[in-house]
């Protein structure tokens, strides 16, 4: 029993992660106490640095998620297809539910669209939660805008609303 109720008061012990020799200027610099637990959420340590440090605090550099070249290459991406999917899978073959009950949608309308799986890219499947500031997938883009989700875009096919606007985009 005592032995519990001295783990139970033992401080945490810090992180010790080593640092590479260099670091992208893209990096995000974040610093937390060296007590402070990891929240859940928090980047996985496999694409985070931290260099050791002799101060209280512990530097951390996790690599932001959208480069300049990404954004160009998702802005071309968005803006030369008049729909696309950006999803786990492929249309043929989704590898969640919300994507392919997104894709039945879709596929019910006839409406010619394009599908990008966002599991075969770990660089893509960040950067495009940074660009369309929305943390989840499937991604839907009419017409060059970020439409929603899953629960979007159900609402909306359930309303009539998708239909309105993939009728205007196809014919523009």
């Amino acid at each position: 029993m005592a032995s519990t109720t001295a783990a139970a008061t033992a401080p945490p012990r810090p992180l010790h992660l080593r640092s590479p020799s260099s670091l992208s200027r893209s990096s995000l610099a974040i610093s937390i106490s060296a007590r402070a637990l990891l929240p859940r959420g928090f980047p996985s340590l496999r694409t985070c640095v931290a260099p050791l440090s002799r101060r209280r605090h512990l530097s951390v550099r996790c690599n932001s998620g959208l480069s300049p070249e990404l954004k160009s290459t998702l802005d071309k991406v968005v803006t030369s297809n008049k729909v696309v999917l950006f999803m786990k899978g492929t249309k043929d073959f989704p590898q969640c539910g919300f994507s392919h009950t997104v894709v039945q949608i879709l596929k019910s309308l006839n409406v010619p669209f394009e599908t990008l799986d966002v599991l075969s890219n770990e660089a893509l499947r960040q950067g495009l939660k940074e660009y369309s500031s929305w943390p989840t997938f499937p991604q839907l883009y009419i017409d060059g805008d970020f439409f929603g989700g899953c629960d979007i875009t159900v609402d909306a096919y359930k309303s009539g609303e998708l239909q309105e606007l993939l009728e205007k985009t196809m014919l523009s």
